[in-house]
């Protein structure tokens, strides 16, 4: 074999090679689908929408809110609230001394559904009906006529004969925890914080319920800041409940 024939015959061979090496090697290469890059809203939307659910969810986790109340009287119920209503209107007629249409008033709280608002409302109509008795018939006699008397005399601010009558009833019954609990409020009412103290803490003793009683008797706002009313009437906190 010549030399030319030798070279013509090599030629067709590389080129061939060249043009399947192209062929292949585009075949290989796939195109990549492009990935798109978060844009600065949709960040800002993933961001914002994870804290608010869980706002969302610290809100379904909330307990309700305690029902309002007023003087330890839930007010909830709309009759509540009317009760309390005409409740408010006869001890405006009470602190007149207009005591007959005070008690007409009264008489209907008596009948309504709450019972703290009930048992005030007929002790006030005692109180009611012995202010409206002729005079020769207002002399107290027994310890709970002596508390009546204090308690009106109180509901009018005539301190002195209140405390007078409320001194008797205490002589005449040294354990009736209402006495010791009444004379305390005649006490935060005159601005007297130790005798106060010292009476309420002996109407706790009698009657451990007093305690409840006090936190939301609006008579002991002036204690409110007194640590030691504090201590008395939450001993939980530092452990000396019981």
């Amino acid at each position: 074999m010549t030399a030319g024939s030798h070279k013509s015959s090599g030629f067709p061979s590389q080129r061939m090679a060249r043009t399947l090496t192209r062929y292949s090697t585009s075949v290989s290469i796939c195109s990549m689908p492009k990935v798109r890059k978060p844009t600065r809203a949709s960040s800002s939307r993933a961001k914002s929408a994870s804290p608010s659910r869980a706002k969302l969810q610290k809100k379904k986790n909330l307990p309700p809110a305690p029902p309002a109340q007023r003087g330890g009287v839930e007010l909830v119920d709309p009759r509540v609230q009317a009760q309390l209503k005409v409740y408010d209107e006869a001890l405006s007629l009470f602190r007149q001394q207009k005591f007959a249409r005070a008690k007409v008033e009264l008489e209907k709280v008596v009948e309504g559904p709450s019972k703290e608002l009930a048992d005030r409302a007929r002790m006030h109509v005692k109180i009611a009906e012995q202010r409206m008795k002729p005079l020769h018939d207002q002399n107290p006699r027994t310890a709970d006529e002596h508390y009546q008397r204090g308690v009106a005399m109180m509901n009018v601010g005539r301190w002195d004969d209140a405390r007078e009558s409320l001194d008797k009833a205490r002589r005449a019954a040294p354990k009736a925890d209402h006495i010791h609990y009444a004379l305390a409020a005649l006490d935060c009412l005159t601005g007297e914080a130790d005798s106060a103290m010292a009476n309420l803490k002996v109407a706790i003793q009698l009657k451990s319920e007093n305690r409840y009683h006090a936190r939301n008797d609006e008579d002991f706002a002036f204690l409110q800041e007194d640590p030691r009313f504090t201590e008395l009437l939450y001993p939980e906190k530092d452990g000396t409940a019981g």
